[in-house]
């Protein structure tokens, strides 16, 4: 397998043709047994790379790559396809994780689906709580509910005071999101929704550790190096 048939299949999973610039960053005829996942460059990239002895790495935020990275290591890149597929939206691997049926679009941007809303078995809002807290390996903050019980969720990678009143209008009595927003507070006192802000890297942790499955799982030969502790 080389970096352009990688590159096929992810643009596939991505759904790529909606995000214009994503895919191959840095050319690389090279053969991929070993690729490494991480969310940025950082000073020690190169040694890690060899020591991983890696032949291609996958970079969220590609830019700040230099120069003295090594040639022959292919790199591929999705950015904000990453975020919306595989954090806080539509995404249907973390629909899975926290037991999310009968899915739903919530909120679009430029014609894509930035959210989900769906229902779970009935839980005490406490339960909820811990078991977003398992998936991601903590949570930043918890804005409890007024109602104890859970039986609808919405997950949505926006936090707006029309996308909070939506998602309490379609019956969710919690919302899960990376980055808790002022701007919609007056909605969630007036709607009572319980509110879970799960940080913005441990969504990005939690896509790199996904993305590793789904790569094992179309290439059940290849070593997957995931870093994931900045």
């Amino acid at each position: 397998m080389n970096l352009e048939e990688m590159a096929r299949f992810l643009n596939w999973f991505f759904q790529a043709h909606r995000y214009p610039g994503e895919g191959i960053y840095r050319s690389s005829s090279r053969p991929i047994d070993r690729v490494g996942l991480l969310l940025e460059p950082f000073p020690e990239i190169s040694t890690w790379v060899t020591h991983h002895q890696l032949d291609a790495i996958f970079l969220h935020r590609p830019w700040k790559l230099d120069d003295q990275f090594p040639s022959d290591v292919g790199v591929i890149s999705y950015h904000l396809a990453f975020d919306e597929r595989l954090t806080i939206g539509f995404n249907s691997r973390l629909a899975e994780a926290l037991c999310l049926s009968d899915l739903e679009v919530l909120g679009e941007k430029e014609g894509r689906a930035i959210g989900m809303i769906g229902n779970v078995p009935i839980q005490e809002f406490t339960q909820c709580c811990q078991q977003v807290s398992e998936v991601f390996a903590g949570v930043k903050k918890v804005f409890p509910a007024q109602k104890t019980s859970v039986s609808r969720i919405a997950v949505v990678g926006a936090m707006t005071d029309l996308l909070i009143r939506e998602a309490a209008d379609r019956g969710a009595e919690a919302y899960i999101t990376g980055q808790y927003r002022n701007v919609a507070e007056s909605a969630v006192v007036e709607t009572e929704i319980g509110t879970i802000e799960v940080g913005h890297q441990r969504c990005e942790r939690w896509g790199l550790r996904s993305l590793a499955g789904v790569l094992q799982e179309r290439w059940s030969g290849l070593t997957v190096v995931v870093k994931d502790d900045f």
